[in-house]
């Protein structure tokens, strides 16, 4: 008995289609988490400046420590959501005002979930048309 092998093409995966899916996941990930750390940032200013609550107030109450904590995690999400928008922006090549829109989502309030939705279909989109 003889086998007869067919020969298969195995098809190698474009390695940027990999690289750019990556991007996108880490990006919606990090957009919905600066998002919602911008709104507890948000709630604690208000509850701070606006409302003058105890444990939140101006005069350095030492239980304010939570609004510190908050304060100090956004920021560092911050910088991490910087860098994926980054990675996301010069895998997918998009123009540099759409790196500056990503960017400005971090700070403003629950812009970073409606761009997310929008930039996200978009570069699932460039990225099943290119694999």
């Amino acid at each position: 008995m003889t086998e007869s092998s067919t020969p298969t093409t195995a098809t190698t995966p474009d390695p940027w289609v990999k690289r750019a899916r990556g991007a996108a996941q880490r990006y919606r990930v990090l957009a919905w988490i600066t998002g919602t750390m911008l709104l507890l940032l948000c709630v604690e200013m208000i509850l701070k400046y606006v409302l003058q609550l105890p444990g939140f107030n101006v005069e350095g109450d030492p239980r304010s420590e939570a609004a510190r904590i908050i304060a100090m995690v956004h920021g560092w999400v911050y910088v991490i959501y910087l860098v994926t928008c980054f990675d996301l922006w010069s895998t997918m090549r998009w123009r540099l005002g759409r790196l500056v829109t990503l960017a400005a989502a971090g700070v403003v309030p629950v812009m970073s979930f409606v761009l997310e939705r929008k930039v996200h279909a978009e570069a699932v989109a460039a990225i099943d048309a290119r694999g």
